[in-house]
């Protein structure tokens, strides 16, 4: 099994765009229990550039204004670690194929061509084995409940900005549907989508538009894990 991700940067965010620098070696190799008194509260920044914040695209609400601030210190933010640790593993178990990060207090999740959740060219609905795996990946959601999810939706630079966009929103809103008929609560939930706007690849190429077309899953702590957490380790 691949060790899973872990993240420590510093971010500027203008537009969306996200640039990172290496930490200390120290910091950067620690997974996120060991790390918890020692990540910047800016770190809450990229989870905030992964999921957006533009309102107007949003769907249902999730409550996640509250904890992609910035990310929790001392003995709280261990416990918390500790936990999203373990449900990182988890989804990596259960879905090989997927990139799992270990981001800030978070989880991100990657769905791309390669990762065995797609779509076809141009469509929007699931297919029969990205269900299974979106399917194993609920299961992992139920049996950790105190978090809220944000589903993004992404598209490659074929076709036009506006079609795109509506694309990559019902791209998105596809994902979440999956979670909602297993059962799981709407309001864990937050949709997203950008179209073709947020690249992490050169889509001149044609490895570089699979790479584009993408839905991420941030999954975060909820304000329950959080006060949970902090009372006990009795913190205010």
């Amino acid at each position: 099994m691949k060790k899973y991700i872990v993240k420590i940067v510093n971010v500027t965010l203008v537009f969306f765009v996200i640039i990172a620098f290496n930490a200390c070696a120290a910091t950067q190799n620690a997974n996120n229990k060991q790390k918890g008194t020692v990540i910047g509260a800016a770190g809450g920044a990229i989870l905030g550039a992964i999921i957006g914040n533009n309102t107007g695209k949003k769907g249902s609400g999730g409550g996640l204004g509250a904890v992609i601030g910035g990310v929790v210190g001392g003995a709280a933010g261990i416990l918390i670690g500790n936990k999203m640790d373990k449900q990182a593993q988890k989804i990596e178990e259960e879905i090989p194929g997927a990139i799992v990060e270990r981001i800030d207090d978070g989880i991100v999740v990657t769905f791309d061509q390669n990762s065995g959740v797609h779509f076809d060219t141009n469509k929007y609905a699931i297919n029969a084995d990205s269900k299974a795996l979106l399917d194993k990946l609920g299961s992992v959601l139920i049996e950790y409940p105190d978090t809220h999810v944000a589903v993004v939706g992404h598209t490659d630079s074929a076709g036009a900005a506006q079609y795109n966009m509506m694309l990559s929103k019902n791209r998105a809103l596809a994902v979440t549907n999956v979670f909602a008929q297993m059962g799981i609560a709407e309001n864990r939930f937050t949709t997203n989508w950008f179209g073709e706007d947020q690249p992490i690849a050169d889509n001149t190429t044609p490895e570089g538009k699979a790479k584009n077309r993408r839905v991420n899953l941030a999954i975060l702590p909820n304000e329950k894990m959080i006060e949970d957490a902090k009372k006990e380790a009795g913190q205010k």
